[in-house]
């Protein structure tokens, strides 16, 4: 640790006053800086406490919310939870931009379809666009299921369909993600946390 001399200590006290005069004289007025008192852009808000959804490790995050006029609920800030003993109130760079996810003018809300050929995308409606995927992976399984190779061993699988996981995965969900895939006879699964 520096040591402060005495005539150190003058210089900075003596350079200290000269700015509080220079500051008065330049019209700042320090009593009526100290008097000033700003209403904080959450006071009054909502604490609703969850997850990053980025990765799987975990870290906590608070999100400040107020209902608008309208009956709709704004977002105001997200921040990482201080109290949490994963991230202690810090936030990597994905989970420090969390509020786009909500706040986004580009956010999709709901599932788009483009046609094969087609230069425009349409909204669907989710049981549409779930019944459209189990189709497509029946389909793609049947056309290019094998149940045995080249030398004859029982092999029951498909190589037209790739799994990749997402990094928000527990350890749960990725044990059963990989149970349903490896029972439609994938060989070729990857996760998002190994790329």
């Amino acid at each position: 640790m520096a040591t402060v001399t005495r005539r150190g200590f003058l210089s900075l006290a003596g350079i200290g006053t000269a700015g509080v005069l220079v500051g008065s004289e330049l019209g700042f007025d320090l009593a009526q800086a100290t008097q000033i008192k700003q209403q904080l852009r959450i006071a009054g808000a909502t604490e609703a406490h969850s997850v990053c959804p980025y990765c799987a490790v975990g870290c906590s995050i608070i999100a400040y919310t107020r209902k608008a006029a309208d009956g709709s609920v704004k977002v105001l800030q997200i921040e990482g939870d201080p109290d949490s003993p994963v991230n202690e109130g810090r936030l990597c760079p994905k989970g420090a931009t969390a509020m786009q996810l909500a706040t986004s003018d580009r956010r999709v809300e709901q599932p788009l379809y483009r046609a094969p050929g087609a230069t425009a995308w349409q909204k669907m409606s989710w049981d549409d666009m779930l019944d459209k995927l189990a189709h497509r992976i029946k389909d793609s399984r049947d056309r290019t299921f094998v149940a045995t190779d080249k030398k004859g061993n029982l092999v029951n699988r498909t190589d037209g369909i790739a799994f990749a996981g997402g990094a928000t995965f527990s350890n749960e969900e990725g044990y059963l993600a990989a149970k349903v895939m490896r029972s439609l006879g994938l060989v070729y699964l990857e996760q998002q946390a190994r790329v």
